[in-house]
């Protein structure tokens, strides 16, 4: 039996959860496509993860924490609101458009809320992040204004308000320090208790012009494979690798997607998505810090071999 290190454990756990995270931009495109609306795959997202959770936690007598606030906050923020405005934004802007305003936007958005909600001052790496991703966003909207008249459509503008919502929860989630299953279960759990009645009651549903294995395939991919999977699989990396060094690379499976779909999904790439994409994956990596800062668990068995020695 082959035992890998546990860096390369790491990079192992890293691309499980870049393929997820890379499938989920192609896939929630293909909702679109497929006719499958936001309402729909957000309440069978939830559905089925909460059909897989609820046993394992009352097997586990591991529901406590499931009546504290922190569990159910997030839910509504990175649950139930990031999942209807991202996927609501699918149908109106191709794949590429995720990985600039979305995904790119992300670590700008979390860096903010975390000064706005805790006063945490932004570093020089923010700052040099902000004006590069700034900076793309103003050519590519000046671009786009010039190619079709339009330099910041509905899609963009609930893409923003999605990163929004993930750096609002991303900073929550490290200040109360949930672990990773509790976190991932949390939210699972009461975006269903929430959603799903509200859904029934009231939301429009298309269940019945999607292709049944199309729902199938959906339901599957964004209950089991993004709700949880790679919910695990990304903490599991930061473990081994680091936050820095997992996030930077994970951070790239959507602006590899974006480029897959252009052949894939036969998404359009012109001259101002091409400017986006470069300048807010050089913004959200931010590549210089990876020379500036030692590998984590290299510099942990540094500090043994000296404490040793």
């Amino acid at each position: 039996m082959i035992r890998l290190s546990p860096q390369k454990q790491g990079y192992a756990l890293v691309l499980v959860t870049m393929c997820i995270w890379g499938g989920f931009t192609l896939t929630a495109r293909l909702n679109a496509q497929w006719q499958i609306s936001a309402w729909d795959i957000t309440a069978l997202r939830f559905a089925l993860a909460f059909c897989i959770l609820m046993p394992i936690l009352i097997w586990k007598r591991d529901t406590a924490f499931l009546w504290k606030k922190e569990p159910f906050i997030l839910a509504m923020i990175g649950g139930v609101g990031y999942c209807l405005t991202a996927y609501s934004a699918f149908h109106y802007v191709p794949a590429a458009h995720a990985a600039i305003f979305l995904n790119g936007c992300i670590p700008v958005c979390t860096a903010i809320a975390a000064w706005v909600l805790f006063r945490v001052p932004f570093d020089r790496h923010t700052w040099i992040s902000i004006v590069i991703m700034l900076t793309a966003i103003a050519g590519m909207s000046a671009l786009m204004y010039q190619q079709t008249g339009v330099a910041f459509g509905l899609g963009d503008g609930l893409f923003f308000i999605s990163a929004i919502w993930w750096g609002v929860f991303t900073v929550l989630l490290r200040q109360w320090k949930l672990s990773a299953w509790h976190a991932m279960a949390g939210v699972a759990i009461w975006s269903a208790i929430v959603y799903i009645p509200i859904y029934l009651l009231f939301f429009p549903k298309q269940l019945s012009r999607p292709e049944p294995i199309h729902l199938l395939l959906q339901t599957i991919f964004h209950g089991v494979f993004v709700v949880i999977i790679a919910t695990l699989s990304y903490v599991e990396a930061i473990k081994r690798l680091g936050a820095f060094k997992t996030g930077s690379i994970v951070t790239l499976a959507p602006f590899i997607a974006a480029i897959f779909a252009v052949p894939l999904l036969g998404e359009p790439l012109s001259l101002a998505i091409v400017c986006g994409l470069m300048g807010m994956g050089i913004g959200a990596l931010q590549p210089w810090r990876w020379w500036a800062r030692p590998d984590s668990l290299k510099a942990q068995l540094e500090q043994q071999k000296q404490q040793s020695d």
